[in-house]
């Protein structure tokens, strides 16, 4: 299948394209490098330095069957601050990315939607009929997109996937997380194991968990390349589907921080600072529709065995 994936030069777009070309796919990676990186870019894929705005002429030349769509300003404190932004390339691109797509008549897509459209959830784990109240900028583009897909699926006949997920972590491919701006906590705590940072800060130690820190939900980036790639062949013309991914548990930030201590031997000194606005207690995304459907489940549950493979980049 020739296939289109937008942010291909990031993280998880990077992985995914590792994982289509060795599927036997053909792969243009469409990436504007304002946070992706060209060395990340698979060996056999075509790289085209071009933003969702500028998306149509390459989709022209490229005739994709389906696209999957990673490209988007994801820091959630940015999005507060220049939501501008944040709309202009996350929806405004999107919207790009669609006429493109029509006018190429290329009608299926898999994109890369987040957990962060349910806001603060009132019952965990959070199911894909939860109500949808994003709390951030980044998150409400995000189920904008949503809701532009399934407008496209009954107007216009796409096959369109979203998959909604929380924090990705591990390596896969060679390829991990390298972010000029570091928000996640495994990377913060690996950089602290590695050197780069002296300490790593913990925001509250006084929730309703089993001991005190935020419980969160991570999954494998390679386990969500797999879910990519299961999506992609879906969904029939004039549907959109909707799926959580999420490991089937959860971690605290202790949890995380033990993790990182045994698989570094690193001390990992800590410093507790107070608890920030708007942090739930506990998030953790339901897979039951995914599972269901697809037969897709995670197989890097483990924690030490998901902080070992991002740590195996690094040491």
């Amino acid at each position: 299948m020739r296939v289109l994936v937008a942010g291909g030069a990031g993280y998880i777009g990077s992985v995914v394209t590792a994982a289509l070309l060795q599927g036997g796919h053909e792969v243009t990676v469409l990436d504007d490098l304002s946070t992706g990186h060209a060395d990340a870019v698979a060996s056999g894929a075509r790289f085209v330095q071009a933003s969702l705005h500028d998306s149509g002429p390459v989709l022209a030349e490229v005739r994709p069957e389906a696209v999957l769509h990673f490209a988007a300003k994801s820091l959630v404190g940015a999005s507060q601050q220049t939501p501008e932004e944040y709309w202009h390339v996350n929806v405004g691109g999107s919207l790009a990315l669609l006429e493109a797509m029509r006018a190429a008549d290329c009608r299926r897509i898999v994109f890369s939607s987040t957990a962060a459209t349910y806001g603060e959830p009132e019952q965990v784990p959070i199911r894909e009929d939860a109500p949808t109240r994003p709390t951030n900028t980044y998150g409400a583009t995000k189920l904008a997109v949503d809701a532009m897909l399934t407008s496209y699926a009954v107007a216009h006949d796409f096959a369109a996937v979203s998959l909604r997920y929380f924090n990705v972590a591990g390596a896969a491919y060679g390829l991990g997380e390298r972010h000029t701006t570091e928000t996640h906590l495994i990377p913060i705590a690996l950089q602290v194991a590695a050197g780069k940072r002296e300490h790593l800060t913990v925001y509250g130690e006084d929730y309703p968990t089993p001991d005190g820190t935020c419980i969160r939900d991570y999954i494998h980036v390679e386990d969500l390349s797999d879910a990519h790639l299961l999506a992609l062949p879906a969904p029939a013309a004039g549907e959109h589907r909707i799926y959580n991914l999420g490991n089937g548990t959860g971690f605290s930030v202790q949890e995380v921080v033990d993790a990182v201590r045994q698989v570094t031997g690193h001390p990992i000194p800590v410093e507790v600072g107070p608890r920030r606005a708007g942090d739930p207690a506990q998030l953790v995304a339901s897979s039951d529709r995914i599972r269901g459907d697809l037969g897709w489940a995670p197989k890097h549950t483990d924690l030490a065995g998901i902080v070992g493979d991002a740590w195996s980049l690094i040491s």
